[in-house]
């Protein structure tokens, strides 16, 4: 019998690696694809050392466990879609989360249809997240990993249903300490390489200085103000802010203040207390269900804000095909248009959208 062709995203780190020693070891065809994600710059391919260190350690990897690694141009499809829409979201007074787009976009996405291009059965990726198949619902469904301080199936919610069907995540049972010592015991040298808390096509983590670099005109000055209206000083650009933030704001009331909105068309940033962030209830559009083929009626759910914010009670209201309401039990601090809502029942992954 003809094995089974599965392709692996490595990114050079421990967990991809270790999802391709553990991929092999289950008996597939296992072929490594590292993404090409930013274009060349003095002719090396990447733009810092950071990213192509990766491909190197991926290379490395690759060698050690006997299977072939392929690095693949997506750079135009990557600067569409991530990081293009990346720094319009910002522009507009929006906070995005990129990762969520690239994995819909890029690596479930144009990765997914290079896989099947190579006649690949199912391409496998690092992620802490579950995946399979609810016989008695029909549909293929998403769980958080096991390992909760890991886990990042908030990240993967806006996955179709083809999709989910097509992927494999070697790691979803495992916790990150058994990750280091399996991927040890595999003998792989990038066993104790540090996590990366960067946005990947920004290394110094200074998202403001590459916008401005990217766009030679962008929102100017504009007025701070008070949610009574009150003019309390000057700000440089919307951009720079994020509703719930408190640092740099360069008010001064007595009292800390906090960004509790974003006006683009007026070019403001309103401030408050830390109360005045907290809100019960949002809309959120671009409605993706995984366990449910739709919302018909009212539901109640956990939902989270946020990557690393708390689950909470809520209430989640259709409004339309793909818009909901969604309406908490408690209060939540700083609920951010751009960031994504994510819905559970349990481990389970229900659906998510953005919040408007």
């Amino acid at each position: 019998m003809k094995k089974r062709k599965v392709i692996v995203a490595m990114s050079g780190g421990v967990d991809s690696s270790l999802t391709a020693a553990l991929v092999k070891s289950q008996g597939y065809e296992t072929i490594g694809v590292t993404l090409k994600l930013t274009p060349e710059v003095n002719g090396s391919g990447f733009p810092n050392g950071k990213s192509l260190k990766g491909v190197g350690y991926a290379a490395g990897v690759a060698k050690k466990l006997n299977i072939p690694h392929y690095v693949i141009d997506v750079h135009k499809e990557f600067e569409e879609e991530v990081i293009e829409r990346f720094c319009r979201e910002y522009l507009s007074g929006r906070t995005p989360n990129p990762c969520i787009f690239c994995n819909k976009r890029i690596k479930f996405g144009t990765l997914l249809n290079l896989v099947r291009r190579l006649g690949g059965d199912y391409m496998a990726t690092g992620h802490y997240a579950r995946a399979g198949y609810d016989n008695t619902k029909g549909r293929f469904f998403l769980k958080k990993g096991k390992d909760s301080h890991k886990d990042q199936a908030y990240f993967l919610f806006s996955l179709s249903q083809d999709q989910l069907g097509s992927v494999i995540f070697p790691l979803g049972e495992f916790s990150k300490a058994e990750v280091r010592l399996k991927a040890k015991e595999f003998g792989l040298t990038v066993a104790d390489k540090p996590e990366s808390q960067e946005i990947c096509f920004i290394p110094d983590n200074n998202y403001v200085k590459f916008i401005k670099s990217r766009f030679s005109e962008v929102p100017g000055a504009g007025p701070i103000i008070s949610s009574k209206g009150d003019v309390l000083g000057e700000h440089n650009g919307i951009f720079s802010f994020t509703v719930g933030q408190r640092r740099g704001l360069n008010v001064a009331q007595g009292y800390p203040l906090y960004v509790v909105s974003l006006d683009k068309n007026t070019n403001t940033v309103v401030v408050g207390r830390k109360e005045e962030t907290f809100r019960k209830a949002f809309n959120a559009s671009r409605i993706n269900w995984i366990a449910i083929d739709s919302l018909n009626h009212p539901i109640e759910l956990r939902a989270r804000i946020r990557y690393r914010h708390p689950e909470n009670q809520a209430r989640i209201i259709p409004i339309s095909k793909d818009r909901v309401r969604v309406e908490f039990s408690q209060p939540q601090m700083a609920i951010t248009p751009g960031q994504a809502v994510v819905f559970y029942d349990g481990d389970t992954v229900v659906g998510g959208g953005w919040i408007d």
